[in-house]
């Protein structure tokens, strides 16, 4: 499947660069804090090989997304995946995102439900649980490269991979900026402008083994929005969920789309 890069322009500030791979409906993918859109990269090519056009922005500050200024808030942070639906034209878009990705993929599908056929989101603090300042300091440490490997590793034990899951892939691709600017946007935005996410349909992918977003998190939120949230238990995961189980989160984010999006060609 072959991947192109494209920028779309988001007025006169504003660049952002997209990885595109596949052909068919838009799903878009949105990574974690701090984090480049090849966190999906595996994810990305089964969805694509399944008749998708799969697209993963990357955030202001990585890669060739640039801008004057950082985010002001998530509303702003939607706004720049809005624009690239737009850009690419074929909406309405699924989109799904992975921990800080998902409290932009709830603002765009509270903001902009014209461009949204359903959603995922995946290890996603929806704010019942606190994280607290040990967890955050762990978050800190993980993106610290300043740091020894070995005290960044027990800190991405910690936050971020169940017990047995090797964590040193996370050694690399952070970007400490733009975790800072994405965690001030987010703290710009009251917590219940995104919790709902929209209106439309919702796929929860919980990690067993998370300290940020926590299985019963996942049932309250359930109990809370009715029918149209569908609660997944991702087995012998944790908050980065990605690198530790690609295949399963695939899958079910393919077979989720089957009854909410319309179907791929290879589907």
């Amino acid at each position: 499947m072959t991947l192109t890069r494209h920028l779309v322009p988001r007025g006169a500030d504003v660049t952002l660069e997209v990885l595109k791979e596949g052909e068919g409906p838009l799903v878009v993918m949105l990574p974690s804090l701090g984090r480049p859109a090849t966190d999906f990269d595996p994810i990305a090519a089964e969805v694509a090989a399944a008749g998708y056009t799969v697209l993963r922005p990357q955030p202001r500050g990585i890669g060739a997304s640039v801008s004057a200024e950082p985010w002001r808030d998530l509303h702003d942070c939607a706004a720049d995946i809005a624009t690239i639906i737009e850009a690419f034209g074929d909406g309405p878009a699924f989109v799904a995102g992975h921990a800080f990705g998902n409290r932009v993929t709830r603002m765009l599908a509270t903001d902009r439900p014209d461009l949204i056929s359903g959603i995922s989101i995946i290890a996603a603090n929806v704010g019942i649980a606190p994280s607290g300042p040990k967890m955050r300091a762990a978050i800190r440490a993980s993106a610290n490269p300043d740091l020894p490997a070995e005290e960044r590793l027990e800190a991405l034990r910690f936050a971020f991979f169940a017990p047995g899951n090797d964590p040193t892939g996370w050694l690399e691709d952070w970007y400490p900026e733009v975790l800072a600017a994405q965690r001030h946007a987010g703290d710009q935005t009251p917590r219940h402008e995104d919790y709902a996410g929209g209106s439309a349909p919702l796929l929860y992918l919980q990690p067993d083994t998370d300290p940020l977003a926590h299985v019963e998190d996942a049932e309250i939120f359930k109990r809370e929005l009715g029918d149209r949230v569908t609660v997944v238990v991702i087995p012998n995961a944790s908050h980065a969920a990605l690198p530790e189980q690609p295949g399963f989160i695939a899958r079910e984010l393919l077979a989720f789309m089957a009854r909410v999006h319309p179907a791929g060609r290879a589907a």
